[in-house]
């Protein structure tokens, strides 16, 4: 078996350029790095391209054997502790990564389902992979993200999304206002999340919805706000006006899952 030891081995080179947004983007891989996201990738039959493995990781069996067996179906390349630091993006690595390509854009939106996530230049990677997540936790299949918004693929996001990554269709758009009314267009209403209106999320019907989510400092940009069908915001008993972007879209989808399940 033949472990890499050189942090200057040409495919070491690749993988700690994909750290960057641009690399990722030219390239359309993505790293992904832990035992659960490999499990998660594996069973979703994501394209994976190469998986990395820690020699040391053999020898504390740190890895699970059920999870080495389906590794060995892939392109498994073995390299030494210090190597794998050199690529790791976490502080105590599992000793396991994968090299991914990403799925082939599709950025035709369907409309057959009940609503649509639409994210406004949401910044914070956490936030974002926390959305994406609760996307899926909700049966949705996609998200539409403004041009303006976090990377999707970037490794915090990823981490956060807890293997959703895999599931839904992410679609960027270059123009969101041009893209919403698209949306409109197809007798979806777009609605957005504002403290300047006495609605309340509580307060509409979840069919045939877009739902804005804000930038976490200034919110939904003005002429999204001037275009919406509806606006609405979340009802607070304490002193605190807003939350954090993954929080309230939680509050919201799941007032959607509530609805859903009361039919």
């Amino acid at each position: 078996m033949q472990i890499i030891s050189s942090k200057d081995n040409e495919l070491i080179k690749h993988i700690r350029k994909l750290k960057e947004k641009k690399y990722r983007d030219l390239n359309q891989e993505y790293v992904i790095e832990g035992i659960k996201l490999i499990k998660e990738a594996i069973e979703e039959k994501a394209e994976i391209e190469q998986i990395i493995v820690c020699d040391n990781c053999l020898d504390t069996e740190v890895i699970p054997k059920d999870i080495m067996y389906e590794v060995a179906k892939y392109e498994c390349i073995y390299v030494t502790e210090k190597v794998f630091i050199s690529i790791s993006d976490v502080s105590t690595p599992q000793g396991i990564l994968a090299v991914v390509k990403r799925n082939k854009e599709d950025k035709s939106i369907d409309y057959k389902q009940d609503i649509i996530v639409v994210l406004d230049d949401i910044q914070d990677p956490g936030n974002l992979g926390t959305i994406l997540r609760t996307v899926d936790s909700v049966g949705l299949n996609q998200i539409i993200v403004s041009k303006g918004t976090a990377d999707c693929y970037n490794t915090k996001v990823i981490r956060s999304t807890m293997g959703a990554i895999f599931r839904v269709n992410i679609i960027e758009c270059e123009d969101l206002e041009k893209t919403l009314k698209e949306i409109q267009e197809n007798d979806f209403k777009v609605v957005v999340t504002s403290l300047q209106t006495k609605k309340s999320l509580y307060d509409i019907e979840f069919n045939k919805k877009a739902i804005v989510i804000g930038n976490e400092a200034n919110g939904v940009e003005k002429k999204i706000q001037n275009m919406a069908d509806e606006k609405i915001k979340i009802p607070m008993l304490g002193k605190t006006e807003s939350l954090n972007a993954s929080v309230a879209t939680g509050v919201v989808l799941y007032e959607y899952v509530r609805q859903k399940i009361g039919q």
